[in-house]
């Protein structure tokens, strides 16, 4: 085995001799047999472990397990003591989630300390295999089915070219001891059931099930750039953009349905609203689809999104005496500043907000200007006025109103602007 994660390594071009290595060591036997294999192979190593306090005296029983082995191998080992049930509470997932997102953030800050070249964890080709199932089972896409990189953002996966029964062989024949975590007998989690029950389905068909997997995954991650290149070129034919998707592009065909799954992959909707956009393109508008970070509007002639809490962004506006007009902007107004008789306030629209549009002699309601621009949903949300006193004097973007334009008259004009607050 150790030859073989030398070749790996070296081919891969995955880890450097001359330059430190972290090692996440949770003192199960993949992290173990990663430690000394590296350690074999005389890689310059500093451990991690991270103990989440979610297995009573097992959690405090493998921190003393990888105090001990790391003091036997001669390796400097960081230990890091976590309150994950809390910070789950506190950021509304789960407790695998919130582990996850402590134990990377925590190795992030790990490999700026020590300047490492990386963090390498002990993901092996089973692990693999089980990954390209669970993202079949998610819908995850071609992305899914490449299952994890042997090196990417930081994270270095040397034991992807053995299996665990490689591993258990290894650590038995150097009469390594190791400990095991309960938890991963539990069938509870889908990835225990998919280790436990699918893949023995599997191999009892195909005796090469899992490296069958795994090769998949290897195929499909050496296929990504042309992938990319060609969603890339899709989206750009079409004009489609971060914020919309064209309605005559809900096509169903294999090439718009890729180009709509990869438009929607970074605001992380399920399986079932992407279904339910993909089958929209005859349905009425004003219908929105919501994810954690994200909203999906069916608009008029396309689907609009738009990141959660930019709804809530009100516009500054600033305020300045100058001598002349300039050529008219959407987010620049002008006014007989001797009209305007009381302060100036910024709010969202009302209903049955009206104005006298500039050039006209009646009321109209805002919501009317709003229409007449076939603003959507978000627009119409997002949509502010300035007023003076109780008068609207600015449906911003939109029009001002007529009883305080400038004219020959005018002593002193008021230059508005209004300006984004940066995300």
């Amino acid at each position: 085995m150790r030859k073989r994660v030398e070749l790996y390594i070296r081919n891969r071009e995955l880890i450097r001799k001359d330059q430190l290595v972290l090692v996440a060591l949770s003192g199960g036997a993949d992290s173990v047999a990663l430690l000394r294999v590296l350690h074999e192979l005389g890689y310059h190593q500093h451990a991690l472990h991270c103990n989440f306090h979610l297995r009573g005296e097992e959690s405090n029983r493998d921190e003393r397990f990888v105090t001990r082995l790391c003091q036997e191998q001669g390796i400097p080992l960081s230990i890091k003591h976590f309150h994950t049930r809390e910070y789950a509470r506190g950021q509304h997932m789960s407790i695998e989630m919130a582990a996850r997102a402590q134990r990377y953030e925590w190795f992030r800050e790990q490999i700026r300390a020590h300047k490492a070249q990386g963090i390498a964890v002990a993901h092996h080709r089973d692990d693999q295999a089980e990954t390209l199932l669970l993202n079949l089972l998610r819908g995850t896409g071609l992305r899914g089915m490449a299952g994890m990189w042997s090196h990417r953002d930081g994270v270095i996966r040397p034991l992807l070219c053995v299996g665990r029964q490689d591993i258990l062989r290894y650590l038995a024949s150097a009469c390594q001891d190791y400990v095991t975590d309960s938890t991963n007998l539990e069938r509870d989690a889908i990835r225990n059931r998919i280790r436990m029950d699918v893949l023995p389905l599997l191999e009892a068909i195909n005796p090469q099930a899992t490296s069958a997997l795994a090769s998949l995954g290897n195929i499909i991650q050496g296929s990504m750039p042309h992938y990319r290149e060609g969603i890339r070129q899709g989206m750009q034919a079409r004009g489609i953009t971060p914020q919309r998707f064209g309605r005559q592009w809900l096509t169903g065909t294999p090439q718009d349905e890729a180009l709509l799954y990869e438009w929607l992959r970074p605001m992380h909707f399920n399986a079932a609203q992407q279904h339910e956009m993909q089958a929209s393109a005859n349905a009425t508008s004003g219908r929105v689809w919501e994810s954690d970070t994200y909203r999906v509007l069916l608009d008029r002639a396309d689907l609009v999104a738009e990141e959660k809490g930019t709804e809530a962004r009100m516009p500054a506006i600033e305020e300045r005496i100058v001598d002349k007009m300039q050529p008219a902007q959407p987010d620049t107004a002008y006014f007989d500043a001797d009209r305007l008789q009381a302060t100036l306030h910024t709010r969202r629209v009302r209903r049955g907000d009206r104005m006298i549009p500039l050039g006209m002699k009646g009321w109209k309601l805002v919501s009317d200007l709003m229409t007449d621009r076939k603003l959507n949903r978000f627009q119409k949300e997002r949509q502010c006025v300035v007023t003076s006193g109780e008068d609207i004097i600015w449906a911003v973007g939109l029009r001002t109103d007529n009883r305080f334009r400038v004219t020959t008259q005018t002593t002193r004009i008021l230059q508005l602007r209004a300006v984004m607050p940066e995300p």
